[in-house]
């Protein structure tokens, strides 16, 4: 179907598309854009194939923009984010054991990365429900101070925050950030 971007909500990266010659609007998430894409902005002509959720909603699914070429489905992440974590993870226990990184370093790390673990699938799941979020800069916070590693593995499993360019920018700025900092505490 062909339809125009309404209601676009660019931090949230989702809006509403009224298909031309009137009808249901559908929900439609940055996701659903080939990865060659623009981002979107209200006023845009999309084409889009309409498909019901489970709760009966509609939703525009394989977006384009009016003359986009069909580019070919998704690869899935190359960064292996779940083997960054645990390696991470496993350097840590190593580096305890062997006398460089202090025992409280360790369970600092081990029990942020379970809190970020647990926050990235507690914002999916609610991300899902159309619940309330957790807020992106809590997210960032708990991975700063050592909870990347779980962070990682969460991404990967829940296929959760992967897309969002500025989010990952930030990840990665605070896990560049955190080791620095953890340098400076052991050295």
């Amino acid at each position: 179907m062909a339809g125009r971007i309404t209601d676009w909500n660019d931090d949230k990266g989702f809006g509403f598309v009224l298909p031309n010659g009137g009808g249901v609007r559908a929900f439609v998430h940055i996701n659903e854009f080939q990865r060659a894409s623009r981002r979107p902005v209200a006023g845009d002509l999309i084409s889009y194939l309409p498909s019901v959720d489970a709760r009966g909603r509609t939703n525009a699914r394989q977006v384009r923009h009016a003359g986009q070429l069909i580019e070919k489905p998704r690869t899935p992440s190359r960064v292996p984010r779940a083997a960054l974590g645990i390696c991470a993870l496993a350097a840590g226990v190593a580096a305890c054991a062997a006398g460089v990184l202090p025992p409280l370093l360790l369970a600092a790390y081990l029990a942020l990365s379970v809190l970020s673990y647990l926050m990235y699938r507690s914002d999916k799941l609610a991300a899902r429900r159309d619940a309330q979020r957790t807020p992106e800069a809590r997210l960032h916070l708990v991975d700063l101070l050592g909870g990347w590693p779980g962070a990682l593995i969460a991404q990967q499993r829940y296929r959760h925050k992967t897309a969002k360019q500025s989010f990952q920018l930030t990840f990665w700025a605070t896990v560049v950030f955190n080791l620095a900092g953890a340098a400076c505490i052991i050295g």
